[in-house]
């Protein structure tokens, strides 16, 4: 596949020894989703990925302070912006706007890793629970804070985050609107790690590398499998499993990778 890399507005794009980093580059907003392009940039990137085999995790941050402060609440306090006009013209906003980056990223083949850097608030914070990793920087915090404006989480947030901590953590913190340190984000299972600022990219780099570093097609294989698994009876889920292992054995990478252990255990 084409090595060639997306156009972006608001983001920027490396790809580094099979690990495909964005970095949201709108920190004069705190990479506000709403009212920069940064939506469109999150989707490009994942429809790239998924057309490039030279990618095997990808690895979404924040340039500044904040990982990402969701919504714009000035647009808000306006009714501009994606928040113009009657409900409506709103609800197609949402539809033909910042819902296009929960269909986009639930859709990415291979793992993606949320290094969050700073405070992921509203739909930021859900941006982080679209990630299938999470590592923290000590200066992150958390808010599921849609109901504190007199809104729902119009991205997806209820739908990811019980998926990632279960309904009654989901449901206290999207319910009670508040804030979190990354301490308590840790006890709930939303991050996997927490490091220091300066160490934040080293780990999350760490855990992109050992993942890039696996087979390629099998790890994409087993990626879809995790996603399907949770909707599936298990008679259902053996038999796609059947299959891929099936697509697994007769790739040449498998192969490959039975030889160098082979040749380990020689040592």
């Amino acid at each position: 596949m084409s090595l060639s890399m997306p156009t972006l507005t608001d983001a920027t794009l490396t790809l580094e020894e099979r690990v495909a980093t964005l970095t949201m580059n709108r920190h004069d907003v705190r990479n506000a989703l709403t009212g920069t392009a940064l939506v469109d940039d999150i989707v490009a990137t994942a429809n790239w990925v998924n057309h490039t085999d030279e990618v095997s995790a990808l690895v979404i941050t924040g340039a500044g302070s904040a990982f990402s402060a969701g919504g714009n609440v000035k647009d808000m306090a306006r009714r501009d912006g994606d928040f113009a006009g009657d409900a409506a013209e709103v609800a197609e906003r949402y539809r033909r706007g910042i819902q296009r980056m929960p269909l986009a990223l639930e859709a990415v083949e291979v793992p993606i890793i949320a290094a969050i850097n700073g405070p992921a608030i509203g739909a930021g914070f859900d941006l982080a629970n679209m990630a299938d990793l999470r590592i923290a920087s000590r200066q992150a915090k958390f808010g599921e804070t849609f109901l504190n404006l007199g809104i729902i989480p119009g991205d997806g947030g209820a739908w990811f985050m019980q998926r990632q901590i279960g309904y009654q953590r989901a449901f206290e913190l999207t319910l009670s609107g508040r804030v979190i340190d990354t301490q308590e984000a840790l006890a709930y299972g939303i991050v996997l790690e927490v490091v220091e600022p300066d160490a934040l990219m080293t780990a999350a780099m760490a855990h992109a590398g050992r993942i890039a570093a696996q087979p390629p097609k099998a790890t994409r294989l087993t990626k879809r499998l995790m996603k399907m698994a949770p909707d599936m009876e298990l008679k259902a889920f053996l038999d796609v499993c059947a299959v891929f292992q099936g697509m697994s054995h007769n790739e040449p990478e498998h192969l490959e990778a039975v030889q160098q252990m082979l040749d380990r255990m020689k040592k």
